[in-house]
């Protein structure tokens, strides 16, 4: 076998089998640093073996007999002959039942996003034992210094250790609550992602991917759930329009301006295949409901055959079901398109006196934008002047500035 051959199958074994793996051990050894060393070992070894031997017929099964070998191994050297080395002993060789296995998977989301982590925590450890990146990667991921997010995963993990964290299924009365934490952070690595609070650029498509892998793994181990189906669709059709979003060099592209010929059709497909099994489930939550707008968006022929009164539709429901300041934005923004600039930024006006947006750029330059729309140059130069006052980003803060440029350029003729 060659090098590059090799290094491929690790590779895709790395992405299909590592949370399985992982999930299998944290059951059998209840100890999530323990069961990482195993599994990382497992992995390095097969780096090696299978150049020599080739790629086992079941890499999985390989994975798990070497990573188990390992723990022994480990458990043996410490002289900790707890009762972890006996349940090691009987599972010698033999493979987890599918339901097992999707059990043990759910579990490690669960207890990756136990509620006695803090969410940083939570989306950290996500990302390394669900998603198998480096603490390497998770700090470039998030703009952190590795050494910084290298900390927040051992402290973590020490939580988990002496609070005695259980990586199990919830019961019934629980399920519910606890899987909405879980899809709170999946969608927040996704928003993270999608629109980057900080740094240079507008998005990070490698945190998008992990979002979406996550949600659809998600929605594969708990199929009949429509909010886990709901998120699936949101990231998937959000995540679409990634390529026309900004130009070559960064710079945001308005929806109303974006090339939609650059849109994921493939994720597109996928996306409303999720909304549909979605919607012949019970509860229309707010992953559902925000997929919904996504999609009215992505089958629309372009932006002015947008059913603009389905979306706002779709905002009164979020709206009615206790959505906050930002559903009331966006629904601002739907009216605007729907009935014209001076009714929607008439909402704006409302909510300007209640002050609940102040600090978010995007309430600004949506109310600058229809000022501008309607001509209320001065006053569209003062909210622009806001936005960057609050924005983080130095994509939005570049972007910003241009039109601010532009709209002075506009009151000086």
């Amino acid at each position: 076998m060659t090098q590059a051959t090799a290094v491929s199958a690790i590779d895709a074994a790395f992405r299909s089998e590592w949370s399985r793996l992982l999930a299998t051990l944290v059951r059998e050894l209840r100890d999530l640093e323990l069961a990482e060393d195993v599994a990382q070992e497992a992995f390095v070894e097969a780096s090696t073996r299978w150049r020599k031997d080739g790629v086992p017929d079941s890499p999985g099964a390989w994975l798990l007999t070497t990573a188990r070998r390992k723990a022994i191994d480990r458990i043996r050297r410490a002289k900790r002959f707890d009762d972890r080395l006996p349940i090691l002993a009987e599972a010698a060789g033999r493979q987890p039942a599918p339901q097992v296995l999707v059990d043990d998977q759910l579990a490690l989301l669960f207890g990756c996003c136990h509620p006695a982590l803090a969410v940083e925590a939570q989306v950290a450890l996500t990302l390394r034992s669900v998603g198998g990146l480096s603490t390497a990667q998770i700090a470039n991921a998030f703009l952190v210094p590795e050494a910084t997010m290298a900390k927040r995963l051992v402290r973590a993990k020490r939580k988990i250790k002496a609070a005695a964290i259980p990586f199990a299924l919830p019961d019934k009365a629980n399920l519910n609550e606890r899987l909405d934490a879980v899809c709170g952070v999946v969608y927040a690595i996704f928003t993270e992602g999608h629109t980057s609070t900080k740094g240079a650029s507008l998005l990070r498509g490698s945190l998008c991917d992990e979002a979406i892998w996550l949600a659809e793994t998600l929605a594969r181990l708990a199929p009949g759930e429509a909010e886990v189906r709901g998120l699936a669709a949101l990231c998937l059709l959000s995540d679409a329009r990634r390529a026309a979003r900004t130009t070559p060099d960064g710079t945001p592209v308005l929806l109303a301006d974006q090339n939609r010929g650059l849109w994921n059709q493939d994720k597109i497909r996928r996306g409303l295949a999720h909304l549909v099994a979605a919607g012949t489930q019970h509860r229309a939550g707010p992953y559902r409901l925000q997929a919904t707008v996504a999609a009215i968006h992505a089958t629309a022929e372009g932006f002015g055959q947008t059913d603009w009164a389905a979306i706002v539709a779709v905002y009164d429901r979020m709206l009615a079901a206790g959505g906050g300041p930002v559903v009331q934005l966006n629904r601002a923004a739907a009216v605007a398109e729907r009935d014209g600039a001076a009714d929607g930024l008439s909402l704006l006006d409302e909510m300007a006196t209640e002050g609940h947006l102040d600090h978010y750029h995007y309430f600004h330059s949506a109310r600058a934008e229809l000022l501008r729309r309607l001509g209320r140059i001065e006053e569209a130069k003062v909210a622009y002047r806001q936005a960057l006052e609050v924005c983080n980003n130095d994509t939005e803060l570049a972007w910003l500035t241009a039109r601010l440029n532009q709209a002075g350029q506009t009151s000086a003729r």
